[in-house]
């Protein structure tokens, strides 16, 4: 397909902007002109296999990672020319590499409010009752209220997913990254999720989000935008409706695959 094409400059409601981003490490090419533009009242889904460039996708939009050639702009910021710890806590972020830095001892209600000093692990920071009332409208908004009082390394999975995206909320973010939030649940828990982010996603109020995933059943209902990767490559990005097709999924995957869409959810099986 024709790769995307998009101004150098971002519009002025984008809050990602990425023009023909490059990421090398050594030999390897992990990005290869990448361009997305995510606009304010925008949901997207970045969909594609393992070694695509998704987690380095997500890395510089986080502003985790400088790309190696092109531009970034994150929040109205070009990355490179502005500093980063000032920028990443407009951002919400949930990740497994996140995860994996929560201290296992520490209590979910911690986990989500310590988000507004932007720490792991509360220490001598202080927190008034707005804080804690905010933290406990996000745990209820993600289904976890009832494991307020439980240690975050006692979580399974699914558990674990929907406490980081109660935290990653937690100080009303700019934009909302979401790295396969629904990997590891079961089939209720998944559903449940689903539920959840299309909610969040018809809420005026909620945040630009950008949500990655290797299953197009994973995609919520009400996620307004597509962008397929393939080898750091954009296959196509766009419309959700028009961009998810059998034809860009196949290319995708590598594989002849249908694509079945019912009530805002799609569904892939080889064809």
């Amino acid at each position: 397909m024709a790769p995307v094409s998009m101004s150098i400059r971002p519009a002025p409601d984008a809050v990602l902007h990425l023009w023909e981003v490059t990421v090398r490490r050594g030999s390897a090419v992990l990005l290869d002109a990448v361009s997305l533009q995510v606009l304010v009242d925008e949901r997207w889904v970045i969909l594609g296999p393992n070694g695509a460039g998704k987690s380095t996708l997500m890395a510089v939009a986080s502003a985790m990672l400088h790309p190696t050639s092109g531009r970034a702009h994150v929040l109205g910021e070009r990355l490179g020319a502005v500093n980063v710890a000032d920028l990443r806590p407009r951002i919400g972020l949930s990740t497994a590499a996140l995860a994996a830095r929560v201290p296992p001892l520490e209590t979910v209600r911690d986990v989500v409010v310590s988000a507004g000093y932007g720490v792991l692990g509360r220490w001598r920071e202080t927190y008034d009752e707005v804080d804690f009332a905010r933290a406990d409208e996000l745990m209820a908004a993600m289904g976890v209220s009832d494991l307020a009082e439980r240690r975050f390394g006692v979580l399974s999975e699914g558990e674990r997913k929907r406490v980081l995206a109660a935290r990653a909320l937690m100080t009303d973010p700019e934009m909302l990254l979401l790295d396969e939030p629904a990997a590891g649940l079961d089939l209720a828990g998944r559903e449940d999720l689903l539920v959840r982010l299309s909610a969040l996603a018809v809420d005026p109020m909620a945040p630009a989000t950008v949500l990655v995933t290797h299953h197009v059943e994973e995609i919520p209902p009400d996620f307004s935008h597509v962008l397929l990767l393939r080898d750091g490559r954009v296959v196509a990005a766009g419309p959700i409706e028009q961009t998810l097709t059998e034809e860009t999924l196949s290319e995708t995957f590598g594989m002849a695959l249908a694509l079945q869409a019912r009530r805002g959810r799609f569904f892939a099986y080889a064809g």
